[in-house]
């Protein structure tokens, strides 16, 4: 049996793709209008990113960097690096690029400090338990649960108008708290610093008293002399005016 020959080639050309695969058919003015078209939309979700964190709710670095509290620290290193970047004031022609870069920095900070993070996580868990027991549900309940996620169509919650999702009601209820909490820490600060002024008020007092009985004790001991040569002058001449009227009666 006589070995097969090889079918010949076929002399149909693959075709081209099509798509953005064929970008090589396009002119350079083609090209040139998507290179713009893409930095202009790169420019403005750029100017996007700066004005959601210009507008953030400043006291939860959570919503500054776009995460929650499940977020590991490696994870929130992660997402501050990329927001950093992107919106870096080199790179985005917004005015107050520079702003939200500081506000993306202090955010990341807070929550890289462990004490500030257990706090703020701590602050966030006690407006969860809240807000679960005004909606008459367990404090523990997780955010899988089905009474959480059907929340908003619950029969006796639209009963209610409390139509919100869950995340939109925890959110709100936990800015409440960390607005409650700040107002609250600036009057503490107002209250020390009205009673260090106190203090420092006395302190000043105490300081100029001493002054002043140090100056009047120092007056004293340099009039000393002038008082006993006073004093003698005023002997002396009491002595003559008695010895004057003796004579005068004798």
């Amino acid at each position: 049996m006589s070995a097969s020959t090889p079918a010949p080639a076929s002399s149909k050309s693959t075709p081209r793709p099509s798509g953005p695969q064929a970008s090589s058919s396009s002119t350079p003015a083609d090209l040139e209008l998507e290179q713009l078209l893409s930095r202009e939309a790169s420019a403005f979700q750029r100017e996007l990113e700066v004005e959601r964190i210009l507008k953030a709710f400043k006291l939860n670095p959570y919503d500054i960097l776009g995460l929650d509290e499940t977020a590991k620290p490696e994870d929130i290193k992660r997402k501050y690096r990329q927001l950093s970047l992107f919106i870096h004031p080199d790179k985005t022609p917004h005015p107050r690029a520079s702003d939200a870069f500081d506000i993306l920095k202090k955010a990341e900070a807070e929550l890289s400090e462990t004490t500030k993070r257990v706090e703020l996580d701590a602050t966030i868990a006690s407006a969860r338990s809240t807000l679960l027991r005004s909606l008459s549900l367990p404090p523990n309940l997780t955010d899988d649960d089905p009474r959480i996620k059907n929340l908003a169509s619950d029969p006796t919650m639209v009963a209610q108008g409390l139509t919100t999702p869950w995340k939109l009601m925890l959110r709100e209820k936990v800015k409440e708290v960390l607005i409650d909490e700040e107002l609250r820490r600036r009057k503490a600060i107002k209250m020390n610093l009205a009673n260090e002024g106190l203090e420092a008020r006395k302190k000043e007092e105490e300081v100029a008293s001493r002054k002043r009985k140090a100056e009047e004790d120092k007056t004293w001991e340099e009039t000393r002399e002038s008082r006993v040569d006073s004093w003698r002058s005023f002997n002396n001449t009491s002595k003559k005016k008695k010895k004057s009227k003796i004579a005068i009666l004798g």
